[in-house]
Formats: structure tokens, sequence, C-alpha cells
């Protein structure tokens, strides 16, 4: 047992950069985390790239060290800065996906048409800040502004604030005493976008 402890813990050091940044990655993005598999592949890529940064500023360290001494880079501080280049790289994944920093530039470069974006549908919602009509399958029509959404039509919920319902009409019922409602995807039938932008923090226009 202590042979396998001795054998297993310098693994699990090795590769738990790159699965720190695989977690803090998908916790600030809305991408769902997908297959066991998938997700080792992914933490082995972010490992490869977290001991390659941690290998660079190490040489860049002993070189400064050269001139004046700090301390001795021993295995604490290889790990120490490993987990914090891990952090940095998975915030900044994380960031630059949510921003859709790299696909835009690839959009300008005619390379692709996709966004960095989960699905389709969280990319619209996102990118326009508007009311909307949630149109039910009972018939029913609710129009408000979407504080939240789900990830994808299939499951979640939305929580539309400012909320009216539609009558046959056309004429708007507000509920005044509403802070909110939330409403099941698998409720939904399709989703209006509202062409007046609404303003930020959630007020609509």
């Amino acid at each position: 047992m202590d042979n396998l402890y001795k054998e297993v813990t310098p693994l699990l050091t090795f590769l738990l950069p790159g699965f720190l940044s695989a977690s803090i990655f998908y916790g600030f993005t809305s991408h769902p985390k997908p297959s066991q598999f998938e997700r080792t592949v992914e933490a082995l890529v972010f490992t490869f790239v977290v001991h390659a940064a941690t290998g660079m500023v190490q040489v860049l360290l002993e070189g400064v060290g050269r001139m004046f001494t700090v301390g001795d880079w021993t295995s604490a501080s290889h790990l120490s800065c490993s987990v914090l280049m891990a952090t940095v790289l998975g915030a900044l994944m994380a960031a630059a996906v949510n921003r859709d920093t790299f696909h835009s530039w690839l959009r300008g470069k005619g390379l692709t048409s996709r966004t960095s974006h989960s699905s389709e549908w969280y990319c619209v919602l996102g990118s326009n800040p508007t009311d909307i009509v949630l149109h039910l399958i009972d018939g029913r029509r609710l129009i408000g502004w979407p504080k939240e959404w789900p990830l994808n039509p299939s499951n979640g919920q939305f929580y539309i604030q400012d909320p009216a319902w539609i009558d046959d009409d056309g004429n708007t019922v507000e509920l005044r005493d509403l802070d909110g409602i939330i409403i099941h995807a698998a409720d939904v039938r399709w989703v209006e976008v509202m062409l007046g932008k609404g303003v930020e923090h959630g007020i609509s226009t």
C-alpha cells in the first residue's frame, strides 16, 4: 500500500494543474462538461501547457538568480508555480470564451462562422440585451427581461423579470407585484427577441 501511494502521488501531483485549469474553465463558462474521457484529454492538454509555462518561469527566475538570490527553486516552488499558472490559464481561457475572443478573430479572417458559445441559443440571448417573448406550449405569451436563461432549449429554466402576459388582442397585462417568473424551458415552444434594446442591470425598456 505504501509503495502504491508513493507511485501514485507523483502522477497526481503532475496532473493536478491540468485538472485545476479544466475545472476553472467549466466553472466560469456556460459549456456543459463533456464525458470523463474528453475531460481527461483536455486536462492533459492543460497540463502540458501549464508545465511548459512553469518551465519558462523557472528558467527566467534562475536567470534572475544569477544577479541576486531570493531563494532556491524546490519541488514545492515548482508545485506552487504550476498551480498558479493553472489558475491563470483556466481563468484566461474562460474569459476568452465568454468574450468570444478567439472565434471573433477567426470570423474576421474568414476562417469560421462559429462562435465560442456553447449553443446558438445561448449566443443569441447573451448577445442581445433586450426583452423577449416566450410562446408557451399552452398558447400563452409572456414578455419580459431574461435575467437568466437555460444553456440549451431542452432543459433548465428562464427567469423573466418585469413580466407581462400578452392577451389575444396584443395587449399586455403587467404583473406589478412580481419581481419575476421562472418558466421551465420544456414549456416554451419558441422565443421572440425584441428589436428595442434594454438597458443594463435587468431594467427593460
